[in-house]
């Protein structure tokens, strides 16, 4: 389970510009949290925050504009401040010393007789991150015109780039699948675009599907909806993803609907008559692949609503009974006129991704986590398959990876690419753990000695699996009864 929200707050900075109302968002370096995303500038409160005097606003109010005038400054050297003029040599120091750690926000204030500009952080709105995110923020969000004679500028760090864009572009990259946006931004975006400031306020503060601040839509590319499942999944995750694309002729497909359990099932169908009312209604349901944490769902939502159940037919063999007719799929199929079916076993038996062909999107089910590596558990998991798999996506040029668990990332040829080179570096690494006698849990010890103790017992899953590829191979022969120890079946 995820830790308790950070308190934390980001700035829509607009302008007026050459296209008409744009924004500035910037793009996420390799980060834990929303790596590769285009976002707002902002970030944590720091306690120092609460010591910097905000004129006209007090506690809370002026902390979180404290925070949110010394985010956007050290992101992108706009100061959100009023006093006397300030030469850019003395902000670019001022700045590099307060990423550097050396100077507090308040304290160049104060050198340079500064003082928050306060009145300019328009609220605009606040959301919680939801619980199955590995990093949850309590963000308050606000809106602020970009002041006259202030310019944008990131610094290479953790962000990656930064930029102006027209506010109804940057929606347009977002629906073509360009770009990634967390809801909060997304909104943002979507806000914009509709409607100038101060217009467009009362609909920033009031996003749909929402309780708590916390919010159901998540819509990660226009037309596919997610609904993170709490499910008895093989650590580090704790959630199955149930991506949900909209159809070409109306509805929904739910893909992967893996919660057993009821009160999992309650939110995915308040997320479905959330979206029913937007007149997408479910009406399939596609299965990646038959492991529990994948497919418990199904029975429930079936009992409440016609759907058609597709697998592939080695999956179906081994889906629990009870579940009623399911309609197979095949290698290559089309789905809805723009999803290819493609067959991916090595992970499990029957495994099937699913790409849009005009967007790049994977659906990739177990074939790649954001999260951690994948286990290749024998008799039913094979690396040999595995790995062809692997190299059949990136040869199949995806652009977008999202997994069944973890977040998605851009990127995903790539990502897929660096995943399989991962594969081979560990397999060298099993190849020479094996030149010593031992038993599958002294060999595993060898090849993960960088992973963590409590994952052991998966890793050896893996590297059973490795081991028996390169025993085909022929580039290893040991004991196989040492090594099938706990591998029944074989």
């Amino acid at each position: 389970m995820s830790d308790a929200p950070r308190t934390a707050a980001a700035v829509i900075l607009w302008r007026d510009g050459p296209r008409g109302r744009e924004l500035y968002w910037v793009k996420r370096g390799a980060l834990r949290f929303a790596g590769g995303f285009q976002a707002f500038p902002g970030g944590r409160l720091d306690p120092e925050d609460a010591r910097v005097a905000v004129p006209g606003f007090a506690g809370e109010a002026a902390a979180l504009r404290a925070c949110a005038a010394r985010e956007i400054f050290e992101e992108t050297g706009v100061l959100l401040a009023r006093g006397p003029a300030l030469h850019a040599e003395a902000r670019a120091e001022g700045r590099r010393s307060i990423l550097a750690g050396a100077l507090g926000f308040g304290d160049f204030l104060a050198r340079h007789g500064l003082e928050v500009d306060g009145a300019r952080l328009l609220d605009a709105g606040r959301w919680i991150t939801p619980p199955q995110f590995p990093l949850r923020y309590d963000a308050h969000v606000f809106l602020a015109e970009l002041p006259r004679g202030e310019a944008a500028e990131v610094w290479p760090g953790e962000l990656a780039s930064g930029e102006w864009i027209a506010a109804a572009e940057a929606e347009a990259r977002w629906a073509r699948g360009e770009v990634l946006l967390h809801p909060p931004n997304l909104w943002g975006v979507q806000c914009l675009a509709a409607a100038a400031p101060p217009a467009c306020l009362a609909r920033l503060r009031a996003p749909p599907a929402t309780e708590g601040f916390i919010t159901r839509r998540v819509e990660f590319q226009r037309g596919l909806f997610l609904a993170a499942l709490r499910t008895p999944t093989l650590p580090p995750a704790t959630h199955t993803n149930c991506w949900m694309p909209a159809l070409e002729g109306g509805g929904l497909a739910l893909v992967d609907p893996g919660s057993p359990w009821p009160e999992e099932q309650a939110f995915l169908e308040r997320v479905l008559d959330d979206l029913a009312a937007d007149g997408l209604a479910p009406r399939e349901i596609w299965l990646t692949h038959a492991h529990p944490d994948h497919v418990g769902a199904v029975a429930a939502l079936r009992a409440r609503h016609p759907l058609v159940l597709r697998a592939h037919p080695d999956a179906a063999a081994r889906l629990p009974p009870g579940l009623g007719e399911v309609t197979p799929l095949a290698d290559g199929e089309r789905l809805d006129g723009r999803w290819r079916a493609l067959h991916t076993p090595g992970h499990a038996l029957g495994h099937v991704a699913f790409l849009d062909e005009r967007t790049g999107a994977l659906l990739a089910g177990d074939m790649v986590s954001t999260l951690s590596t994948i286990v290749i558990d024998p008799p039913e998991g094979d690396m040999a398959v595995y790995l062809r798999s692997l190299e059949r996506l990136v040869a199949a040029g995806p652009h977008t990876l999202f997994p069944a668990h973890g977040p998605p990332t851009q990127g995903a040829a790539e990502k897929l690419a660096e995943y399989l080179a991962h594969r081979r570096e560990r397999e060298a690494k099993v190849l020479a753990a094996a030149e010593e006698p031992g038993s599958l849990d002294e060999v595993t010890a060898r090849a993960y000695a960088d992973a963590p103790a409590p994952m052991l017992p998966f890793a050896a899953r893996s590297c059973l699996a490795s081991l028996l590829k390169l025993e085909r191979e022929g580039r290893v022969a040991r004991d196989r009864e040492v090594w099938r120890a706990r591998h029944t079946g074989a």
